[in-house]
């Protein structure tokens, strides 16, 4: 016993030093776990997301569905994909879509200020709203449910403004009395085309703005400057996603951990295209010409497209890229269970099907469909169809279709009140009467296509 604690004396100092590093090394490690813990409360603050967090997306499973949306379809930035998709979650999930009254055909009464009296009656009370109108407010938080999320689409201001050229040449007169209908000779003097106060004006100039609702001929300068801060701030107080056409499978995801939905319910096919023969050759000097004459649209197309990547990096950059694959893949799988390796794209007057041939603007420019294969043309499944499905094609069954339902509950509903002309004010103190019947793109019969 004597000797053992001898030898425990003589090997005090190395047992004290032991236990002194011991210590360090227990300190090291609670510091390191302090560290981590502050790291993973951090993240979600942060802009950049370490390595062993990047892939690990926020759980959206076993959350509901968020059903109650108001996406604003703006115009040429591939708004009747995303309206597509939400007619066929509206379907499946047996939710109401507000839908224009016959008086307003498939738009509503665009380009008149959106009012509840444009939505049919047989559509009331909806949860999703997403039929091309100019943008208010006030009006669509009477209609629309207290939870709705208000969704819209940008698009880049030059391809933007090419496609509207092309599109609408022979309806805004702003493009049609161009001479030879040169894109370009408007750019070199469009104030010596645009007239302000002519029905559909506003395909011509800064088309995003107003749709939204603003004023789209605010002039340059700082007055125009500081109008546009003040309207991209009201909104963003009302739009929980400004998505954007050029990064369109990343806004799908965010649209989809917005609502909390699945990959299942984001998949689509491309509707609504022209082809490669319709689209205008933009030369090196028109870029800057169109922003420079759009400066409203591409003020707010920076602004939205800066908080869209804000919004990609709060998700997870990784997060969203994985999920884009995902998406795609679905999408494949999807056209190959509907369609094999068989569908096509026609013109028009090439698809036998004529729910499913697109409507044409004019003679000059050639919109594109999908022709099913011949097995499947006959009696094709429903939920395929409708995945190609044209928008007008789409709005006229969701409407037979609401109306029958509401006609079997033996709903009474009184009459819509007569719709009037009203003067719409734009700058300058110039009013334009807009009649009830404004939209010049009518839906022809098929068969007069």
């Amino acid at each position: 016993m004597p000797s053992l604690v001898v030898a425990m004396a003589r090997n005090l100092p190395c047992m004290q030093r032991v236990l002194k590093m011991s210590r360090k090394r227990i300190l090291l490690v609670l510091v390191a776990f302090s560290m981590l813990s502050l790291l993973l409360h951090q993240t979600s603050h942060l802009h950049w997301y370490p390595k062993i967090l990047y892939y690990q997306c926020a759980a959206t499973a076993g959350a509901p569905k968020h059903t109650a949306i108001a996406f604003l379809k703006t115009h040429k930035t591939a708004s009747t994909t995303v309206q597509n998709i939400l007619f066929r979650f509206a379907e499946k999930h047996n939710v109401t879509v507000a839908l224009p009254h016959h008086s307003c055909d498939h738009q509503f009464c665009y380009p008149r200020n959106f009012s509840a009296r444009f939505v049919h009656p047989y559509t009331l009370p909806p949860r999703i709203i997403t039929n091309h109108m100019r943008f208010n407010a006030s009006e669509l938080r009477r209609l629309m449910p207290n939870d709705t999320l208000y969704v819209t689409i940008l698009r880049e201001p030059v391809a933007m403004f090419e496609s509207l050229f092309s599109y609408y040449n022979q309806y805004c007169l702003s493009f049609k009395r161009v001479p030879n209908g040169s894109m370009e000779t408007f750019l070199n003097h469009p104030l010596r085309y645009h007239r302000p106060n002519e029905k559909f004006s506003m395909y011509a100039h800064n088309t995003l703005v107003y749709d939204l609702g603003g004023d789209n001929d605010r002039g340059n300068g700082i007055a125009g400057e500081a109008y546009m801060n003040g309207f991209i701030r009201e909104m963003e107080d009302i739009f929980s996603l400004v998505m954007i056409a050029e990064y369109f499978d990343e806004s799908l995801i965010l649209l989809k951990h917005l609502l909390s939905w699945d990959l299942e319910d984001m998949v689509y096919v491309k509707l609504n295209m022209r082809t490669k023969e319709s689209k205008l050759n933009i030369t090196s000097s028109l870029p800057g010409k169109i922003r420079a004459w759009n400066s409203l649209d591409s003020q707010l197309y920076n602004h939205f497209n800066a908080t869209f990547w804000k919004k990609i990096r709060e998700v997870g950059a990784g997060c969203v890229e994985k999920e884009v694959r995902l998406l795609r893949q679905a999408q494949e799988k999807l056209m190959h269970t509907c369609f094999g390796d068989r569908l096509r794209l026609r013109s028009a007057m090439q698809i036998k099907n004529k729910d499913l041939r697109p409507w044409q603007p004019s003679s000059k420019v050639n919109i594109i469909g999908y022709d099913l294969p011949g097995n499947l043309s006959s009696n094709p499944p429903e939920h395929c169809l409708k995945l190609v499905m044209p928008e007008i094609q789409y709005s006229r069954y969701l409407l037979k279709k609401q109306t029958l339902k509401n006609r079997r509950k033996g709903v009474q509903r009184q009459p819509p009140r007569p719709m009037v002309k009203a003067v719409v004010p734009v700058q300058q103190g110039v009013a334009v009467v807009h009649p009830v019947q404004v939209n010049p793109i009518r839906h022809r019969p098929a068969a007069a296509q």
